[in-house]
């Protein structure tokens, strides 16, 4: 991974090169950002710089041994920790490595969910064990075999339990020689404050609309109007982006999530009774998730018509179609119909999740916003 493939956190790429530059590289750095963003992204690319035979002013050169065996992940001093469900084969990253490589090499804007899913414990819990600490130790105790820096990267270290965290702060508190530790968390918040304080913080910061938008149209091929749409249901989440790009459920793709939405709204404001059974059958046939994004989509668009209604409007990122939309239905729509619809919307999300039937979550809706939006 280098920096050139990254998009966008120029800023923090330029920060990180001047640190390696000048000498003022921290030993111990925790790249702190949100889930699906690029602090996975960053952290190898240093690693990959830090350790390059050829530094370019901007980038590593991605053509010396070093950077050919990082951009593999197969590098000896690159050492990598990650969350394991305990599903019988060990306890440890060593025994799940080539699952992880082969999952980050496909994309590193992933998830603990992502990875849980891959491995097969996609019913179980993740974290990082003791006994994983002690391996750190002992992967640590070693002097670095050809580069200049042996790296300790350990992805979501907020998952580590008391035990793995101390033995974690005991190394960071004396770190071995030209030891660098690459710490990437969502959660800063659940790590000791004792670690919080050996480490430097990087601050990444979410991806805006458009670097998804383009990442989308640049990996995926996606035409425009659809990359917008995504990324602002993705909400700078670029693995969730990724995610709707690549969901198709029962017909109901993401470029189609607002046409199937302003249908339902206009049968329920017209009280067309039988097109509203019709569609709580359609919508019983959709897959779980389907199901569960229509009504994330039916939040988001709801959120954005109380943004209007206060006057907001300039926080908006919608598509055209939305927008127009947004500002036809909000005419019929007052504060106490919103609140009162988010609020159905999150409760039959919730039975939804506990396997209600879908129909029935979707025809109670749907005959609770006709009375609401005419009262």
């Amino acid at each position: 991974m280098q920096f050139s493939d990254i998009i966008g956190h120029d800023d923090t790429k330029q920060l990180l090169l001047r640190a390696v530059q000048t000498n003022h590289l921290a030993h111990a750095l925790l790249f702190d950002g949100p889930v699906g963003g690029a602090n996975l992204a960053l952290a190898l690319a240093l690693a990959q710089y830090v350790n390059c035979e050829d530094k370019q002013p901007q980038d590593a050169c991605g053509r010396c041994a070093s950077c050919v065996k990082i951009q593999k992940l197969v590098h000896p001093d690159l050492h990598m920790v990650f969350p394991v469900a305990n599903l019988g084969k060990g306890k440890t990253s060593e025994t799940y490595l080539a699952d992880w490589r082969k999952f980050l090499l496909d994309r590193p804007y992933r998830t603990l969910p992502d990875w849980l899913a891959t491995m097969g414990g996609d019913n179980k819990q993740g974290n990082i064990s003791a006994e994983e600490a002690r391996t750190i130790l002992q992967k640590l105790s070693l002097k670095s075999y050809e580069g200049a820096y042996k790296i300790m990267l350990i992805w979501l270290p907020e998952l580590m339990n008391v035990a793995s965290a101390n033995a974690l702060l005991k190394v960071l508190e004396e770190p071995p020689a030209q030891t660098l530790f690459l710490l990437v968390t969502n959660q800063p918040d659940k790590l000791l404050i004792t670690i919080l304080s050996r480490t430097q913080r990087v601050a990444v910061r979410a991806f805006t609309d458009e670097e998804v938008a383009t990442y989308l149209r640049q990996q995926l091929n996606l035409d425009e109007t659809t990359a917008r749409r995504v990324a602002y249901l993705a909400d700078g989440n670029l693995a969730e982006g990724l995610r709707l790009s690549q969901q198709e459920a029962g017909g109901v793709a993401v470029s189609e999530q607002h046409a199937w939405f302003a249908e339902w709204m206009r049968d329920c404001y017209k009280q067309d009774l039988m097109k509203l059974v019709k569609q709580a059958d359609q919508f019983d046939g959709f897959s779980r998730e389907k199901q569960k994004g229509l009504f994330d989509y039916s939040i988001r668009l709801y959120r954005d018509l109380f943004l209007w209604q206060q006057g907001a409007g300039a926080l908006l990122r919608l598509p055209d179609d939305e927008m127009a939309f947004v500002k036809n239905f909000a005419k019929v729509l007052t504060i106490d119909h919103i609140e009162r619809i988010v609020a159905d919307l999150n409760e039959a999300a919730y039975h939804l999740e506990r396997n209600a039937r879908a129909k029935m979550i979707m025809l109670d809706l749907s005959l609770t916003f006709s009375r609401v939006i005419r009262a």
